[in-house]
């Protein structure tokens, strides 16, 4: 092990990030509709996540899936900046409030893929397996 004037492992990386409890999770898990969540919650990137993937299992056009899903990427990156990540690094799929945010990276890559945006595709892709292998596995 690596250790610095400041003690522990340099060598570790990043700790995991874990996100605080979304409100929108147990709207979602009682059934409410994604669209009345979105509204009540506009934060939340499990809201979003669940519009895209409602718009996906709908047959909506692939845009609109890949809107829904960068929307709550974006809502995604702020939340992971207030707690701490610092652009890299561990979100594990294992801690629930995590998976709003791995759910809308993997729905704007294969929104992304559907639309012809291969840069985007592999981007995001690679970004979902560099936070959490598991939710790449379960998700793409």
């Amino acid at each position: 092990m690596t250790s610095g004037p400041f003690g522990g492992d340099l060598m570790a990386g990043p700790p995991p990030t874990h996100l605080p409890a979304d409100p929108a999770d147990a709207e979602l898990a009682g059934g409410e509709a994604p669209a009345a969540v979105v509204r009540r919650h506009p934060e939340s990137p499990a809201a979003w996540a669940a519009l895209a993937l409602q718009a996906q299992e709908a047959g909506a056009d692939d845009v609109t899936v890949y809107a829904y899903a960068r929307v709550g990427y974006h809502r995604s990156l702020d939340q992971l900046r207030r707690n701490g990540w610092k652009g890299h690094g561990p979100v594990p799929w294992d801690h629930e409030p995590n998976r709003g945010f791995l759910r809308s990276l993997a729905l704007l890559a294969l929104a992304a893929r559907a639309i012809g945006e291969t840069a985007e595709w592999e981007r995001c892709s690679t970004f979902l397996r560099d936070s959490s292998p598991a939710a790449a596995d379960e998700l793409l």
